[in-house]
């Protein structure tokens, strides 16, 4: 079998640190990036030969290009790209909310998101890849004032875009909306909830589907 390469940002903890492994254990090789070297550079060496720390900012679009740029020179091309990357609001609500909060999580969850598929999609489309972005239960359904919620909805709506745009040249996107993930994302564990291995089989599951189905959205809720 040819040598698949997988880019994942938020790669360092939960959904990111789990679809690693999972993905190397499925024959992966796979590109890591965090803003955490420390924790990247652990999970690399974990991992063996199959990974490559990437640290850097998924809000900086330089710093994305140079990962993904290391990484084809590394592994010799690009199979498909994660973008994992995202974070929460501590002060919900519009009123009472924080708007410099407010456009750190849109530089996160959408602008890095944005970026992820910009730099990435140069190299997919020579291996006719796979896009895969991390929604959220959040993004299919109204939360009273919830902004991080509205993010996740531009998420659904971009990956399903994303979704016609790549079927042009034999490409694809998968849009994984989970219910509450016990990861750090929350300040307290979450005992009973989706565990982000559960994910990271549900991502591996949408790579690895015949190049006949295009696997567009799993929505993913807790049994508890």
């Amino acid at each position: 079998m040819t040598q698949r390469t997988l880019f994942i940002t938020g790669a360092s903890s939960g959904i990111g640190a789990a679809t690693a492994r999972a993905a190397v254990a499925a024959g992966w090789h796979v590109g890591l990036m965090a803003r955490s070297k420390e924790k990247l550079d652990a999970l690399a060496e974990e991992l063996g030969a199959a990974a490559l720390a990437l640290p850097g900012d998924a809000t900086d679009l330089a710093q994305q290009q140079d990962a993904v740029a290391r990484l084809v020179a590394e592994k010799g091309g690009l199979d498909a790209a994660f973008a994992n990357a995202g974070t929460g609001l501590d002060t919900p609500g519009t009123e009472a909310g924080d708007p410099e909060e407010w456009r750190a999580m849109i530089d996160l969850n959408i602008m890095a998101l944005l970026y992820t598929a910009r730099v990435a999609l140069p190299e997919l489309k020579k291996r006719r890849g796979h896009l895969v972005l991390t929604g959220s239960a959040a993004g299919k359904r109204h939360i009273a004032g919830s902004i991080y919620g509205a993010t996740k909805w531009f998420v659904h709506g971009y990956a399903g875009n994303m979704s016609e745009e790549m079927r042009e040249w034999g490409g694809r996107c998968t849009v994984i909306a989970p219910g509450m993930v016990d990861t750090p994302f929350f300040s307290e564990p979450k005992p009973g909830k989706i565990r982000p291995e559960d994910i990271a089989r549900a991502v591996v599951f949408a790579l690895d589907q015949s190049e006949t189905a295009d696997l567009r959205e799993m929505f993913i809720m807790p049994t508890g």
